[in-house]
């Protein structure tokens, strides 16, 4: 099973791995939410934004690392599902009228358009508690690499992580290009980045493994939001699946307002040889082609 293909200026066609990405769909379809209390309309409004699409590119990222350390990618599917529950519970918050104030989102309506603001405030709470739990309850491996990935992506989601990022973009603190690349990394580039060395900490990967991992999963991350601030200046709402224009309105710094679009293009086009060649440097047991295809697609979506 392939996607479409990214076609990249003088490489070769790749297409991103949707045979994980569908694996990741069918896991999150059985995910069991708690029924013993009467909380029908919290779970609903959960899993309407948990199973509304998107690429996955995290937990397929987590899996794509634990195939190119020569596991089973499965050996991971607990921790790569609790990466969608955070980044679905972060996007929920996200979208809400004290935050970016967006209605649409993968082409859907909001969690607070849908459910109301109260309701979606919950289930992004309860998202997030539910990610811990698919971990500890399911997560298999030795107890202790367990729960060093929960405490990388604790560290990597909380208030010196993707919750800090955020904080300092609505406190509008951002004025340098360093500012924006710090928030940009904790906002965004943590969350990416815990994906790739979160699965290999979780898998036992040795010390440098796991190090020149998280260099390249930083890496990725600041490629992700180039071309993301890229896209919302030059994508439309159908292609996005959420309003376009939308740092413009809230007159947020990106790379796009910092830089202008030619030099954010060229940073983007900078970024993936760093990616690639940081990919490039590490010595796998397994089979890298899909953290290949998973770098390819995220830059390829501004081609």
């Amino acid at each position: 099973m392939s996607g479409p293909a990214v076609h990249l200026p003088g490489d070769t066609p790749v297409a991103f791995p949707d045979a994980k990405r569908a694996a990741v769909d069918a896991y999150l379809e059985q995910v069991d939410f708690d029924q013993s209390v009467p909380i029908d309309g919290l779970t609903e409004a959960m899993r309407y934004s948990l199973l509304a699409g998107g690429k996955r590119v995290r937990p397929v990222l987590a899996l794509s690392t634990a195939h190119a350390l020569g596991h089973d990618p499965a050996a991971v599917m607990p921790y790569a599902a609790a990466l969608e529950l955070i980044h679905t519970y972060s996007l929920i918050h996200d979208d809400l009228p004290a935050m970016d104030d967006d209605d649409l989102r993968r082409g859907k309506p909001t969690c607070h358009v849908a459910y109301g603001e109260n309701v979606a405030i919950l289930a992004g709470d309860a998202l997030f508690a539910e990610a811990l739990r698919l971990i500890t309850s399911f997560q298999s491996g030795e107890p202790a690499h367990v729960i060093a990935a929960i405490d990388e992506l604790l560290a990597a989601t909380g208030a010196a992580g993707m919750v800090g990022g955020q904080f300092i973009d609505i406190a509008d603190q951002v004025e340098t290009a360093e500012e924006l690349t710090q928030m940009h990394e904790l906002k965004t580039g943590r969350l990416i980045r815990v994906s790739v060395k979160g699965a290999a900490v979780a898998l036992g990967a040795d010390t440098g493994t796991v190090e020149n991992l998280g260099r390249f999963g930083a890496e990725l991350g600041v490629l992700f939001q180039i071309i993301d601030d890229i896209l919302d200046v030059t994508g439309s709402d159908a292609d996005l699946g959420k309003p376009s224009g939308s740092d413009e309105r809230h007159g947020k710094a990106t790379y796009v307002s910092v830089f202008g679009l030619d030099r954010a293009r060229e940073l983007a086009d900078e970024s993936y040889r760093k990616v690639c060649g940081l990919l490039d440097s590490i010595e796998f047991r397994g089979d890298a082609s899909d953290l290949r295809s998973v770098s390819a697609y995220i830059y390829g979506r501004d081609r």
